[in-house]
């Protein structure tokens, strides 16, 4: 099970969009179990999943120990896509009586999750280094932190690093990669930001960028994904590679198995055996992979389940 907290030291990082965004696209594209964790008292990503706040109950109780994890757990409407919602308790958890006098409170999390069945688990943090996002970390293998290519966004990110060096000292966590979000290819400091954040987490740096889209506000609206209102916009697309991004870096068994399979249907279409592929395999990509005949190293765009971005028919032969 993968556990990712998604961070940020500064508000309006598109941190919230990006944890629920990438959890739909790893439930309905990839067909991993997700669960969402909504640990910011703002209740930003339960709203944005078409949920009230103050209908439910949060992760609060589980933490102080009168529920259990089950209990607490709601059902989207995206298959294989759950949440925990939050609730502005959370934002006084670590004053209550229970927690207040367990000096190893920070760790509870991380024994309730243990106990998770899921592929990943997503958690979307406040954007401060509080009491829970200390939490969130220390229960995580795996961090996502969230910037924007804006002075103050990328003048966080240093503080960040140090707040995360020294959790890994007692329970490591990897930093994924840096995710930047309201990308403009075109922007003239857009070298300048990435040589500052390389200089905070060297070889960091996402190769998948989250550029702007109105589509993105138009599913908040909604309470929904963007991949169950859009079938094609710049935001989806900047999702499906994040997602792959992120199975990659995880280097899950589930992935491993994928890529594999990916495989030997480029091998399937390389040597023209048309009566061993699926139907989800366009006539058009036949005619193109058919009408290879130089041996030179092309790409393949397939239109399978899991959205491969594309697979060098050299290396599958």
């Amino acid at each position: 099970m993968q556990i990712i907290t998604v961070a940020s030291f500064k508000g309006g990082t598109a941190k919230t969009s990006v944890s629920l965004n990438l959890g739909a696209v790893l439930a309905k594209i990839h067909k991993k179990k997700v669960l969402l964790i909504d640990f910011d008292a703002q209740s930003n990503l339960t709203t944005g999943l078409g949920f009230d706040p103050d209908a439910y109950d949060s992760m609060a109780p589980v933490l102080q120990g009168a529920k259990q994890l089950d209990e607490v757990i709601l059902e989207t409407e995206t298959k294989n896509l759950h949440l925990v919602p939050a609730d502005t308790w959370l934002e006084r958890i670590e004053v209550t009586e229970q927690l207040a006098q367990d000096r190893y409170s920070h760790e509870r999390l991380k024994g309730i999750l243990g106990k998770a069945d899921y592929d990943f688990v997503i958690i979307d943090t406040p954007p401060s280094l509080c009491w829970l996002t200390e939490s969130a970390m220390i229960a995580s293998n795996k961090c996502l932190i969230c910037a924007t290519p804006e002075f103050y966004s990328v003048k966080g990110l240093y503080r960040l690093g140090i707040f995360i060096n020294q959790i890994s000292k007692r329970h490591p966590v990897e930093v994924l990669g840096v995710l930047l979000s309201f990308w403009n290819e075109r922007g003239k400091s857009n070298q300048a930001f990435l040589n500052v954040i390389e200089e905070t987490f060297p070889q960091k740096i996402l190769k998948t960028k989250i550029r702007r889209d109105k589509v993105v506000a138009d599913a908040s609206i909604r309470g929904k994904p963007i991949v169950e209102i859009s079938r094609t916009s710049r935001a989806l697309d900047d999702f499906k590679k994040l997602a792959r991004e992120v199975l990659r870096g995880c280097k899950t068994d589930l992935h491993l198995k994928e890529i594999e399979e990916e495989k030997e249907l480029v091998r399937k279409v390389y040597n023209g055996l048309w009566n061993e592929l699926p139907p989800s395999l366009s006539s058009e990509l036949k005619e193109i992979a058919h009408n290879n005949n130089t041996g030179e190293i092309i790409k393949v765009f397939m239109i399978t389940a899991s959205g491969s971005e594309g697979i060098n028919l050299r290396n599958t032969r």
